[in-house]
């Protein structure tokens, strides 16, 4: 029945579809970072190491961060192996800010999804991963150059989103009061 569901389903609705699932999938993974239970020496080394990324921060430096994640994601093959590896990654932070706040990392988690910016984020990389599986199903029925002007049009809409994500994420950052 859900095959038959996908089969009659516009291009665009099996588009969409695979991006919400890959979004479930990138939620579960940094999730099950932010779980990842660590001392708090460890938590401290990377609360340390963000707080060095902190200070030179723009608009700039966080677009061009996330695009080139976004870029990497949608790599067919490695890109969503880096992709997951970097969104659990993005997930031991988060909790080690909550291990070192002393509260909890899920806690923690959950306040950046009150962020426009971190809803941006994770649409635009759950485009990147899930085109990087449609071009490497492409590949192999040997459709690949339609599949490609695809990617670059994805490509720019993920740029599109990922700078507005940048521009809200500093203005944010810019009304924060400074601890």
């Amino acid at each position: 029945m859900a095959l038959g569901f996908w089969k009659k389903s516009s291009s665009r609705m099996k588009r969409l579809l695979s991006i919400g699932a890959v979004f479930i999938l990138a939620l579960i993974v940094t999730v099950a970072g932010t779980l990842t239970p660590l001392s708090q020496s460890e938590a401290n080394d990377l609360n340390q190491e963000l707080e060095k990324l902190r200070e030179n921060v723009d608009v700039q430096y966080i677009f061009g961060n996330n695009m080139m994640i976004c870029l990497i994601m949608f790599i067919p093959f490695i890109g969503p192996l880096i992709g997951f590896i970097t969104l659990y990654n993005t997930g031991l932070v988060i909790g080690a800010a909550g291990v070192t706040a002393q509260v909890s990392p899920l806690l923690v988690l959950m306040t950046l999804f009150i962020f426009p910016f971190t809803w941006m984020e994770f649409v635009a990389y759950s485009t990147g991963l899930a085109e990087s599986v449609w071009l490497i199903w492409r590949l192999v029925r040997r459709r690949d150059l339609a599949e490609l002007r695809k990617a670059c049009i994805f490509v720019t809409i993920c740029a599109v989103i990922l700078l507005a994500a940048a521009v809200i994420e500093m203005a944010i950052i810019q009304a924060m009061p400074r601890a």
